[in-house]
């Protein structure tokens, strides 16, 4: 459903984004995770049509986002830094989204109004930052989007709203194909909710990949040696530690490739484990280089 070709956009000789291209597929959750200041929020305001790409394409269904009312009514995005009008209520906002929205339904605006329990009539400035981002959610729901983009989506919310909020957006999923893009730090909860990952370094995505996939392909390896470590060279070792005997390896390859392996090299003990998505994330980034580092002061 969205495709993004080649896009890139540069800020006063800065390059926020460098030829990316990711390809969303309808009723999927797509999970964008990078460091700070790689290019994420910039690929979702040029998805979202705020910002014009300097080259590239971005589509939906085939037609450019860019200037296209008609894509944009069917397109809901919950920003990191939420926006509403001065003095404006959730009831206030709820007849502008209104009018914008063609498919707004006060059938599921009251609906909802049982789970987000706001005073609609208060400001919402006056808000927590919790309960802003319940009456972004009450209100973007209510809109019954086809594309949904989150942006740091659930953060200051408590961990049953965080649960309550993600289980109205995956019912939307799967009762009527919603397309989710978003984009957190949280990559435990993203671990939990997204069937594809993009990671994004530098303005640049540096892989695209089923969930599943990425977790298939790179193994933790616990192995003990009988004496010394034997030549592995021809595995793709990411990253090593040790603690005592027990050695743990992150390697590249599927778990029948590194069987094989650990068959002909007959350790005294090893085991394989999956990855987490924040693992995953930290080792494909750099590995080393980018993992974690003990600092003495």
């Amino acid at each position: 459903m969205i495709e993004i070709n080649g896009l890139s956009k540069s800020f006063d000789g800065f390059k926020a984004l460098d030829n990316c291209s990711i390809e969303v597929k309808k009723g999927s959750v797509y999970g964008l995770v990078g460091p700070n200041g790689s290019g994420k929020s910039t690929l979702i305001r040029a998805l979202t049509g705020v910002y014009r790409p300097d080259s590239g394409s971005i589509t939906v269904n085939g037609q450019p986002i860019y200037e296209n009312p008609v894509l944009k009514e069917r397109m809901v995005c919950i920003p990191d830094d939420l926006y509403c009008f001065v003095s404006a209520s959730t009831r206030d906002m709820k007849n502008f989204y209104r009018d914008m929205y063609p498919r707004f339904s006060e059938v599921r605006y009251n609906k909802l109004k049982t789970i987000f329990k706001i005073n609609e009539k208060t400001p919402i400035r006056r808000l927590s930052k919790g309960m802003q981002k319940q009456s972004a959610f009450w209100l973007a729901m209510s809109c019954c989007p086809d594309i949904l983009v989150l942006d740091e989506p659930v953060d200051g919310l408590d961990p049953v709203m965080r649960r309550q909020v993600w289980n109205i957006i995956l019912g939307d999923v799967a009762s009527n194909g919603t397309t989710v893009l978003v984009s957190s730090h949280n990559l435990r909860e993203l671990e939990d909710v997204c069937d594809t990952v993009g990671v994004i370094n530098k303005g640049k995505i540096m892989l695209q990949r089923r969930l599943d996939e990425l977790q298939e392909n790179i193994i933790k390896l616990q192995v003990a040696w009988n004496g010394e470590e034997p030549d592995l060279s021809d595995m793709q070792i990411m990253h090593r530690s040790s603690m005592g005997k027990m050695h743990t390896l992150i390697v590249k390859g599927s778990a029948e490739e590194i069987e094989d392996k650990m068959a002909l090299l007959k350790p005294a003990f090893y085991d394989m484990l999956p990855l987490t998505l924040e693992e995953i994330f930290i080792y494909e980034l750099g590995g080393e280089n980018y993992a974690v580092k003990e600092i003495l002061l």
